[in-house]
């Protein structure tokens, strides 16, 4: 009660992020009857933001460049024998190429303009952490289990030297997220359990950034007979395409229900 509905386009990736996808978004939205407090916030209005944030991060020394290809990543874990090392979203662990690298190298790339990405030094930002903690866990609330809320001590070791800004835009997922929460004043997370391993990076990054931390809720995704996650990309029916069928607000808030009772 009191709270605030907030809606966020998260749009960074300006290449796939067409305005009439965006336009779809919110038409569904309203047609569901939702409505939100506000103006709409489009990430891709911010990148002034996320860089900020990114300065800080390189203040604290956690960030570094990383010139590597998908191509190269894939060939060195190959040839390292650790095709099985993998993060809670099935890509190959980051082997470290450019870890430690000699300075000189890394500084004659970058005023070469040559693409980078930058990675978080995951063990140097877990040391930062644990100091800023006083020695406590690194740990999140979570209320998407059971309904009740409980700690979780998160793992963002699991994702190893992630990336925080990617070569193509001036930011990431993880770290747009977690500065838009906080400049949000957002204190209720809600999203799908596909994300909630995620949560472990975003606590670290709030931690290493001094950002409040939210109480989070991963609900279950609506799925197929199969168990499949529904997913437009995978030529599931879209809400526009049920809407036109006929489906009525009432129904899909009743699937929804449905998907929940069951998990």
């Amino acid at each position: 009660a009191g709270g605030r509905f907030l809606l966020r386009i998260e749009d960074i990736d300006i290449g796939r992020c067409r305005p009439e996808h965006i336009d779809g978004i919110i038409e569904d939205l309203t047609w569901l009857g939702l409505d939100w407090d506000g103006p709409v916030l489009r990430q891709s209005e911010h990148f002034d933001i996320y860089r900020a944030a990114t300065r800080r991060l390189q203040a604290l020394g956690v960030l570094y460049p990383c010139f590597a290809t998908r191509r190269e990543i894939a060939e060195a874990v190959v040839a390292r024998g650790d095709a099985t090392a993998r993060d809670p979203d099935g890509a190959p662990l980051y082997p470290g190429l450019f870890k430690g690298r000699d300075e000189r190298e890394i500084l004659e790339r970058l005023a070469r303009g040559e693409p980078h990405a930058l990675r978080l030094d995951m063990a140097r930002a877990r040391e930062i952490a644990a100091r800023a903690l006083a020695g406590g866990d690194l740990a999140f609330t979570e209320t998407g289990f059971d309904g009740e809320a409980r700690r979780v001590v998160a793992r963002p070791e699991r994702w190893g030297d992630a990336i925080i800004v990617r070569k193509d835009v001036p930011t990431s997922y993880h770290l747009a997220v977690v500065v838009d929460d906080a400049r949000q004043a957002v204190t209720h997370v809600t999203r799908g359990r596909d994300l909630l391993a995620a949560t472990d990076l975003h606590r670290l990054l709030q931690v290493l950034l001094d950002l409040p931390e939210p109480v989070y809720h991963h609900h279950r995704l609506i799925a197929d007979a199969a168990g499949r996650k529904l997913s437009k990309s995978a030529g599931d029916t879209s809400l526009a395409a049920l809407r036109e069928l006929g489906v009525t607000p009432a129904e899909i808030r009743r699937m929804v229900d449905s998907t929940q009772d069951a998990g």
